[in-house]
């Protein structure tokens, strides 16, 4: 399911996160798509959402801090 990680390892070299054990990622999924792991504000997001844009019961809104995003840039392809 997991083909691999975008970005660094967030506890590469003792970094330290905010929850400790449980982290923001991002990966690539065997299929193509992408996963992230990040904090839900689904309950706060969803109402504030711009017109056209839903949150599908089994969807979830979630927060990936900016680093983790720009680190993984280089990994992340350019083309469909």
């Amino acid at each position: 399911m997991f083909k691999r990680r975008l970005g660094p390892d967030p506890h590469a070299n003792g970094e330290v996160t905010r929850a400790l054990l449980g982290c923001p990622d991002l990966f690539e999924l065997d299929s193509g798509d992408f996963a992230a792991i990040g904090r839900d504000v689904t309950a706060f997001a969803s109402p504030k959402l711009p017109q056209g844009a839903s949150c599908g019961t089994e969807e979830r809104i979630v927060v990936i801090p900016r680093r983790t995003l720009v680190m993984a840039k280089p990994d992340i392809p350019d083309k469909v």
